[in-house]
């Protein structure tokens, strides 16, 4: 057990508190004391603190470096070391290393301060700025916006969105150990990707390129690959609604490189409509097979919500494809247990998009089928949807819908023009955001 210094707490306790009145220098005021007394003389930086004080007070350390010594004399006002208590270790009796005719001679202080400084590089090394339920609740607001999303008004769901990234970013800009430095990327990578996929629906695909590919460089830092497959996705949604096909087939099929949970079924569906779409018969057929299936590995981690394909969800996008493909029967088939699939899932796992959407594929079937009365009973749900869920995709979709009712089979038909004009009704009171779709990602990597 080392000799206590009592010289030097002692000279401590003599020495006034500048902070409190009445009181003693404490440790802490007493490395920064020091500390500022270096950096004005020496112009660098030390990381003296409290803790290293107390070190020397309990003889942990006898002979602290030459420019601690020097900080030390100075603030507590002595003239010579040994009024600290300071005196080189092992220097007496008769087993005492002679440094003057070693190697090592004239280097003690310089072996003294590497030390000090390592021990003050500690806690920089220990640092954080980040805590681990600070992370934690970052990502549970992504869960929270991602499965809250068409279920509660868009808006704060953007703003909240904004407001996780920018914190991640910010959080970022300190320091942090690195399993915590990748957490705080796949956040600001999932929020994101949500305003990637946001300005999607709100009508700007072109805003949600410049999301995506910020989600995109997060996603590599954080190397999470759920989240890149997730991003790819986003990236298929943004370009199939630019009806940009060669890239949206590019994104799906490079998505599945990363995929392990339901992205895996989502961007194989996907992958599957944008083939057919670009006329790629056979190899649409393949990869609607694939996608059929696909069994997610049920370990991987799920964000749900928006984040999620569950097997209605690729049912509707199933049934998409089998309407590009020309064949309307199958198309309903599909649709048809999307819906049911959905209508008998829990409320709040109910993803309302996917939902809306799969039930204008029957729609669109029935009137290609010449089923007139059941697209209007499939259409009467859709046709319920608040005004702030009314998403360009929904709008896009619907209308597509009306224009099967001016075909020439349904020119003279009353009821298929009273559909058409309830469905222009619709169609006019899109939803809309009045800020932030304009917005690009200020956080960059």
């Amino acid at each position: 057990m080392p000799e206590s210094n009592e010289l030097l707490r002692a000279a401590r306790e003599r020495t006034p508190s500048p902070n409190t009145p009445g009181a003693h220098l404490s440790r802490a005021e007493l490395a920064e004391a020091v500390c500022a007394w270096l950096w004005a003389t020496t112009d660098t930086r030390y990381e003296l603190d409290g803790h290293y004080i107390a070190k020397l007070e309990r003889g942990a350390v006898r002979w602290p470096g030459a420019a601690y010594r020097a900080g030390l004399r100075e603030v507590l006002h002595v003239a010579t070391d040994s009024e600290l208590g300071f005196g080189q270790v092992g220097t007496s009796g008769p087993l005492a290393p002679e440094l003057t005719s070693c190697s090592m001679a004239g280097m003690e202080d310089d072996l003294i301060d590497a030390g000090d400084q390592s021990v003050s590089l500690l806690a920089l090394a220990e640092e954080s700025n980040v805590g681990g339920l600070t992370v934690e609740q970052l990502h549970a607001d992504i869960q929270r916006i991602a499965q809250n999303y068409l279920k509660v008004p868009t808006k704060a769901l953007f703003q909240r969105s904004v407001a996780v990234r920018d914190r991640a970013f910010k959080l970022l800009g300190g320091r942090q150990p690195p399993q915590q430095t990748r957490d705080l990327y796949a956040a600001a990578g999932w929020a994101l990707t949500l305003l990637g996929w946001m300005s999607v629906d709100l009508g700007r695909p072109e805003v949600a390129e410049s999301h995506t590919r910020t989600a995109w460089a997060c996603a590599d830092a954080s190397g999470y690959d759920e989240l890149r497959a997730w991003v790819r996705a986003t990236q298929h949604t943004a370009a199939f609604w630019q009806d940009d096909v060669g890239h949206a087939v590019d994104f799906a099929l490079d998505g599945l490189r990363y995929a392990t949970g339901t992205s895996a079924l989502f961007l194989a569906s996907a992958a599957a409509l944008d083939l057919a779409r670009a006329g790629r018969t056979d190899e649409a057929r393949a990869m609607l097979d694939q996608a059929k299936r696909t069994t997610p590995d049920p370990s991987a981690p799920e964000v749900g919500g928006l984040f999620l394909c569950t097997p209605e969800r690729a049912e509707g996008l199933w049934s998409d494809a089998y309407l590009t493909l020309g064949q309307p029967d199958l198309t309903l088939e599909h649709a048809n247990r999307s819906v049911a699939l959905f209508e008998s899932a829990p409320h709040a796992l109910r993803n309302h998009g996917s939902e809306r959407m799969a039930r204008l594929q029957q729609v669109k079937a029935h009137l290609l089928l010449g089923e007139l009365d059941g697209a209007r009973e499939g259409l009467t749900p859709v046709l319920e949807t608040r005004t702030e869920y009314r998403m360009r995709p929904l709008i896009h979709r619907i209308s597509e819908a009306a224009a099967l009712t001016r075909t020439a089979s349904y020119a003279n038909d009353p009821k298929a023009q009273s559909l058409q004009a309830t469905i222009r009704e619709f169609t006019r009171h899109p939803a809309t955001v009045q800020h932030p779709l304009d917005e690009v990602p200020k956080a960059t990597v």
